[in-house]
């Protein structure tokens, strides 16, 4: 059971596939660990085992009266509990929402389950995606936050609970709890993945995307829930080609990185520092430190304002049960009434201007490097600083997080990789090369080939 928890999910497509094991088996073996460990780390807030094993029986007699399969057969996926599922409850970590239960499945749970995934259960959100903590604990150390917004779905997957799980991020929310849990997480290009039927916040900045145990999982998976729907109008086609395809060739020339600072390098922990200044060393050759212009100074406001600007209008119904919420969201929902039509727009005026200017920047480069998070994970009474993520989120840059290192306490500092809006595949097959190389530099070898 331990070896088959370990597999990542290409590993465990191919054996389901193959019948080399049973989607039921497999489900077992996911609820056993889950039962073992969940009482502690609490990233579940639905869970219905005998549904589970339903869905992969289904899937098995599927298998067995030789039917198609689809690319994820049998594969456990865990949703963040923003994204509606007709078959189980969808309460937005909000007290309020409790026992919530949508008509239909989000589009991308649709695609999930045309492509033989089994919806495992439904993972712990933050309180309507936003800063006050839910229940989950590090897997790490349960004293420390697993991050946000996307807390039980990094938690869940870091823990071995399941081999994949979906995320949402309009500011930190996938790559901060996967840098903190010592998980990949891949928040794609704005729009690739369509949000239809996942709450809203901002329809600017909202952005759906995997936690995974590596790059090429999380490709395969968008590779999956990838691509337009009507019901979302900031979803637009993508490219040919599997992102899985791109990500498993080799780069036809080595990578060139920026390394990107950011305005807010002074709130990088002291390890952060160090792991970056050593690993920049270690690139020499193919890295160089670029410096953002002054403009980039106000991309933090400029982000607060269409964050709150999309709270006005899409949760501020809510605010007719504040004494439900937290004091977090009270405060962000009053915060959000204050920004007015004019400031909203200034600041779309102002993200494409950035974005703009930041191409002009990346040219030559394939992607930056910055810090996923200032550090290690912080107590538990909190999700976090997201302010290493601000920026690529405002612009809508396709990011990822890798677990390439540790600090002093021994929990994981995450490595950000950006790069520009739709180069997505590039992206990650750039992640996929650093992976390899640090971990032939860490085993003192000269090996950089993907």
């Amino acid at each position: 059971m331990t070896d088959l928890l370990e597999l990542s999910l290409l590993q465990l497509r191919q054996m389901l596939g193959a019948g080399e094991v049973s989607a039921r088996s497999y489900v077992d073996d996911c609820l056993t660990r889950i039962a073992a460990i969940d009482a502690q780390i609490e990233a579940w807030t639905f869970l219905d085992p005998d549904h589970a094993r339903a869905q992969a029986d289904a899937l098995d007699a599927r298998r067995a009266a030789g039917l198609p399969l689809g690319p994820l057969h049998g594969v456990p996926i865990g949703i963040k509990d923003i994204i509606d599922t007709a078959d189980m409850p969808t309460e937005n970590g909000a007290a309020g929402d409790a026992g919530r239960r949508p008509a239909q499945d989000a589009v991308l749970i649709a695609r999930l389950r045309a492509a033989g995934a089994v919806i495992m259960g439904k993972t712990v959100t933050t309180e309507l995606a936003y800063f006050a903590p839910g229940k989950t604990r590090n897997p790490y150390a349960q004293d420390r936050t697993p991050g946000g917004s996307s807390s039980g779905s990094a938690a869940a997957v870091a823990s071995g609970m399941v081999p994949a799980a979906i995320g949402t991020q309009t500011n930190g929310s996938i790559i901060r709890p996967a840098a903190f849990c010592g998980a990949v997480g891949f928040k794609p290009t704005h729009g690739l993945v369509p949000r239809t039927g996942a709450l809203l916040q901002s329809a600017p900045l909202d952005t759906i995307g995997p936690l995974t145990r590596s790059v090429a999982d999380a490709a395969a998976l968008v590779d999956v829930i990838r691509g337009p729907d009507p019901g979302d109008p900031d979803s637009r086609p993508a490219a040919a080609g599997a992102l899985l395809d791109t990500v498993l060739s080799d780069p036809p020339v080595p990578p060139r990185l920026a390394f990107v600072r950011s305005p807010v390098w002074d709130r990088a922990s002291a390890d952060t520092q160090t792991v970056f200044a050593d690993l920049v060393a270690m690139l020499r050759g193919q890295c160089e430190e670029i410096t953002l212009p002054p403009s980039f100074d106000d991309a933090h406001r400029h982000h607060r304002t269409l964050m709150f600007g999309g709270f006005a209008r899409n949760l501020a119904g809510y605010a007719a049960h504040a004494d439900r919420l937290s004091d977090q969201m009270r405060q962000a929902l009053t915060d959000a009434a204050a920004v007015s039509a004019g400031d909203y727009l200034a600041a779309l005026s102002a993200r494409d201007a950035l974005t703009a200017e930041l191409a002009d920047l990346l040219t030559g480069y394939d992607a930056i490097l910055t810090p996923s998070a200032p550090g290690e994970a912080p107590a538990v009474d909190t999700t976090g600083d997201p302010a290493f993520n601000t920026i690529w989120s405002l612009l809508g840059m396709p990011a990822v997080t890798l677990p390439l290192f540790a600090g002093a306490s021994g929990l994981p500092i995450g490595v950000q990789l950006v790069a520009a809006r739709n180069d997505d595949a590039r992206l990650l097959r750039t992640a996929r090369w650093l992976d390899t190389r640090v971990l032939s530099d860490a085993a003192g070898t000269t090996d950089t080939s993907v």
